[in-house]
């Protein structure tokens, strides 16, 4: 599959002092590459940045992929436009002369369970994945193949709705299965990004 970077909205920012690996920052529902490109400065202010924009429409909302209700995923459009955010990837590495800089995927709900599914897809274009408020993407389903390489880090509250518990766990289930490597930051509340959130998502990083 292959991508042309001017039909699809993005931003980029070079690394700064000397730094010279980027985070692909993925926003949620409803939001932009703009807005998401800011928890990338939260996380890591000398990362470069590559910050694209969801290309599916929800009434209105960006989205990463299509859904049937709340919380139950078009699994079919999931593969889909993981291939596609992959293929995203290689072209911008391309076309920004970045072929060997580290990519870290950082998403939010959404932007993270497309991170994450884009990661046990495709590892051979996205290893490490920072998802907040993540969950399962593949509804009954296991399309995961070896995933030996890559890391996740997942990041939850245990009263949230939105990715109940149940899901996080039976994700950590099958990424370890295919053997990916996963760590989690439980915290009190529900859907969202708090200050120990972005503690644990600095440790994680700063330590890779």
């Amino acid at each position: 599959m292959t991508v042309q970077l001017s039909d699809w909205p993005h931003l980029v920012r070079e690394p700064q002092n000397g730094a010279s690996h980027y985070l692909l920052t993925l926003h949620g529902t409803g939001g932009n590459e703009t807005e998401v490109a800011t928890l990338g400065q939260h996380l890591d202010p000398n990362a470069g940045v590559l910050s694209p924009r969801g290309r599916v429409s929800e009434h209105g909302m960006t989205r990463w992929f299509a859904r049937v209700t709340e919380g139950v995923f078009d699994v079919d459009d999931v593969i889909a436009r993981s291939a596609e955010l992959a293929a995203f990837i290689r072209t911008a590495r391309e076309h920004y002369g970045i072929q060997d800089a580290p990519i870290t995927a950082v998403g939010f709900s959404n932007g993270a369970n497309i991170g994450t599914a884009t990661a046990l897809l495709h590892p051979e274009t996205l290893t490490r994945v920072v998802a907040f408020s993540g969950m399962y993407p593949f509804g009954d389903r296991d399309p995961i193949g070896d995933a030996s390489g890559v890391d996740l880090l997942l990041l939850n509250g245990a009263a949230d709705a939105m990715a109940p518990t149940a899901s996080v766990e039976h994700l950590v289930l099958r990424a370890e299965a295919h053997g990916a490597q996963v760590e989690r930051h439980i915290r009190a509340g529900g859907h969202g990004i708090d200050m120990s959130d972005v503690a644990a998502a600095r440790e994680w990083l700063a330590a890779r």
